[in-house]
């Protein structure tokens, strides 16, 4: 099932899953199935993301072009409330966000296009988390926005205090100080 979402472009995607009395199989990945439905990414990076702790936040990241990034985001086990910021200039959306929570049980994606900060938050211990991102990592075009800042007001449905932050997501800069990179150009 593909269903679009109140920012435009950010999709959640729930791959069918054929169930016996062994478990159950889904193909969670298929650029063919995509593609019939107008998404045609390519993507050239997988990465995961192992958290033990509830509340670890990671976010809210990008990369700036030439190696900006779009996401498919999947929870491999446990929980976690996903969420999407659209930075794009000119865009109805800018500074909007939104939040989907994504799990192993129910085995939905989102899918994040270019010019959207990205982030979640766990919501069980030992979360995996995997996605496939349509560039290779550049650590020169990487930027973050602060999970807790107040011109977003994101409802990460946990205290600030109580987040696990890495160091550098911890300095992250202000929405506000954000010179963001990215441009919205409307579909016709």
């Amino acid at each position: 099932m593909i269903e679009e979402t109140a920012l435009a472009g950010v999709i959640e995607i729930t791959p069918r899953r054929f169930a016996d009395a062994r478990g159950h199989f889904s193909e969670t990945y298929n650029a063919d199935t995509l593609a019939r439905h107008g998404i045609s990414f390519q993507f050239s990076q997988d990465n995961q993301s192992y958290s033990q702790d509830i509340g670890t936040v990671r976010g809210l990241h990008f990369q700036a072009p030439p190696a900006a990034q779009a996401k498919l985001v999947r929870v491999i086990q446990g929980v976690i409330w996903d969420v999407a910021v659209d930075v794009r200039k000119g865009s109805p959306g800018f500074g909007q966000w939104l939040g989907v929570q994504l799990s192993a049980e129910k085995g939905n994606q989102l899918l994040i296009p270019e010019g959207f900060l990205h982030g979640f938050v766990t919501r069980t211990p030992d979360c995996i988390v995997a996605y496939k991102c349509s560039a290779t990592y550049a650590p020169e075009t990487e930027g973050s926005v602060r999970f807790d800042d107040p011109d977003l007001a994101i409802d990460w449905g946990i205290k600030a205090e109580d987040a696990v932050l890495s160091d550098k997501d911890a300095a992250a800069p202000a929405f506000a100080d954000l010179a963001t990179p990215f441009v919205y150009e409307p579909t016709a």
